[in-house]
């Protein structure tokens, strides 16, 4: 078989590497990419769907739900297992603890053993660090802006300096916290950033799509929150915050000229074709248990989240299911359309939004000093609601500090990712 006849066949068989994957917006994009594969491609194609969960219990469980949920899918469309007319769909459980480089190193090291390739690596597990809300703030947030404090949230309230277990075990007790990490930082960025760091060459591999890589974000990506002299968000209340404010940043940043000395070093760039894209995408609202509040109180929150849909707001999808159309329609789109669209429109972070009758459909959202696409004066016309309260239009200051904030984190998060290899190396030997 030649070379090329190899890469036809390769085309067929997607490869999708999903984290954290036992529940809530995690499962949810494995259920929608599961349901959209089947009904949007041929016979001839396939799709091997690699989730990881924490333990093997969590795995055991989510690949049998995922099982019945084939079978849901195949029997409400009236399509039998067997049958030669649908796209085949393959299952594999991997474990991996982000919050511990070993762990990550493990899986690094399978998945390479394991895989001829992937197509694409959603990076969605993560880690609220929440302790519970600020009730008197919560009501008088609902009652003076509903919308506003419905979709970005102020009220929530977050550990400050949680930090991991030592990654290195070999230590004095007084070494202990030079050799821990932030908790939510090295679950929500860090881990998944030595991940996708040691499987590039699997991404590479992709002859259709180069590699995607899908950074999971929020609307709660503030920029108030971050601070590129706290890249961990140890000393900050709102680490959650910080995380998926550089997420944003690392994420849109990735295709700027400054930052490339970096980004090469984070992926570097096959001799023969496109080194793997970064994508960022947020679930809009959805109603999920990352905080942890009363279960009465969540079903009042949903009932809010229902409210605010149907006044108006285009984030709220509520569910989980609805929260994954952005992610899984980047995972799923064509190459041709996506690089087309950000021919047009630049680079931007894409959000699961929805109308009051519930239908979805990915939308561009508004990022603080980046804009919609980009560019300053980008003609994009964001829906009402969409935009937080105190958002301006971008300009070439913001424009030019976001790039410059760009170029540091990622100078910075390169050299935390080899002082950490350097040390995971030097206590091997």
């Amino acid at each position: 078989m030649t070379d090329r006849q190899h890469s036809n066949i390769e085309d067929f068989h997607n490869y999708v590497l999903v984290t954290g994957a036992n529940g809530g917006l995690g499962y949810a994009i494995c259920c929608r990419m599961i349901d959209e594969f089947i009904l949007t491609r041929p016979s001839s194609h396939s799709l091997r769907l690699i989730i990881t969960t924490r333990d093997k219990t969590k795995s055991h469980d989510t690949v049998a739900k995922l099982k019945d949920h084939i079978f849901r899918t195949r029997k409400h469309h009236k399509v039998h297992e067997k049958s030669p007319l649908v796209p085949k769909i393959y299952l594999q459980s991997e474990q991996v603890d982000l919050c511990q480089l070993r762990s990550v190193q493990v899986l690094i090291q399978r998945l390479l053993r394991s895989l001829p390739k992937l197509d694409t690596v959603i990076l969605n597990a993560g880690h609220g660090g929440f302790s519970g809300v600020d009730w008197p703030l919560v009501i008088w947030s609902i009652l003076t802006n509903f919308h506003h404090a419905l979709t970005y949230p102020t009220f929530k309230l977050g550990g400050v300096g949680d930090l991991t277990a030592p990654q290195v075990s070999d230590i004095s007790s007084t070494e202990a916290r030079s050799t821990q990490l932030g908790q939510v930082f090295c679950s929500n960025v860090f881990g998944h950033y030595l991940l996708v760091h040691g499987i590039v060459s699997l991404l590479s591999n992709s002859p259709a799509t180069s590699g995607r890589i899908i950074w999971i974000s929020s609307l709660e990506a503030y920029d108030s929150a971050f601070s590129i002299d706290d890249l961990q968000g140890l000393s900050s209340p709102s680490a959650y915050e910080s995380s998926k404010r550089l997420t944003d940043i690392l994420a849109l940043s990735s295709r700027l000229p400054s930052t490339q000395p970096w980004v090469n070093g984070f992926l570097p760039p096959p001799s023969d074709h496109q080194p793997p894209k970064q994508y960022v995408a947020h679930p809009g609202i959805c109603a999920t248990n990352i905080l942890p509040i009363h279960w009465i109180l969540v079903y009042v929150m949903t009932a809010a989240f229902y409210v605010a849909r149907w006044t108006g707001s285009p984030w709220h999808t509520v569910t989980s299911y609805k929260g994954a159309c952005a992610p899984v329609w980047l995972a799923l789109a064509s190459q041709e359309e996506l690089d087309a669209i950000e021919e047009n429109g630049g680079v931007g972070k894409w959000g699961s939004a929805i109308d009051w009758q519930g239908e979805e459909r990915a939308m561009r959202t508004e990022v603080q000093g980046w804009g919609v696409g980009g560019e300053v004066g980008d003609n994009v016309d964001l829906p009402k609601n969409s935009r937080p309260r105190e958002a301006e239009d971008l300009n070439e200051d913001g424009k030019a500090r976001f790039a410059l904030i760009g170029r540091r984190c990622w100078q910075s998060m390169e050299k935390l990712r080899v002082d950490w290899e350097e040390i995971l190396k030097e206590e091997d030997d």
